[in-house]
């Protein structure tokens, strides 16, 4: 049983759906199918509406011609490209924090405000620390 806080009533959980069961390989499938194409639903979106997703995809379809250019060795072609994944990767989640907290609140919000700074920084992070791998291979490259 869940408490919420201290004093408040014991809630009963409800019970699992039997959909979302893990009985059988079907079910299994089917709940990996589903999640398999709301990702695509969330890619469509996040490609057609977000020019920073556009952007970072870009640069990913650079690096991904430009990374074996700069290194053959496939640790590190897997560093420069998995640090353009993940830059992709951080900046949908910022999409999904803008959109939801624009879905909570339209007026000047302080907290609303500090969600969506606090992915922006995460953005921001991801760009710096993508840049200095990148660097990071061009320099060794270029001093070889």
């Amino acid at each position: 049983m869940a408490i919420e806080s201290v004093g408040a009533k014991p809630r009963r959980r409800k019970p699992v759906p039997p959909a979302y069961q893990s009985s059988g390989s079907v079910i299994r499938m089917q709940r990996i199918i589903a999640a398999f194409f709301n990702s695509i639903e969330g890619i469509r979106f996040g490609l057609t509406r977000e020019p920073a997703l556009r952007q970072e995809l870009i640069l990913l379809m650079l690096g991904l011609i430009v990374g074996p250019f700069l290194t053959l060795d496939p640790w590190r072609l897997a560093a420069l490209w998995g640090v353009l994944l993940i830059l992709l990767a951080v900046e949908f989640l910022n999409t999904g924090i803008e959109k939801l907290a624009d879905k909570v609140t339209r007026a000047d919000d302080d907290l609303v405000r500090i969600a969506k700074d606090c992915g922006s920084a995460a953005v921001f992070m991801m760009l710096a620390l993508s840049g200095g791998v990148w660097a990071l291979a061009l320099w060794e490259r270029l001093s070889a």
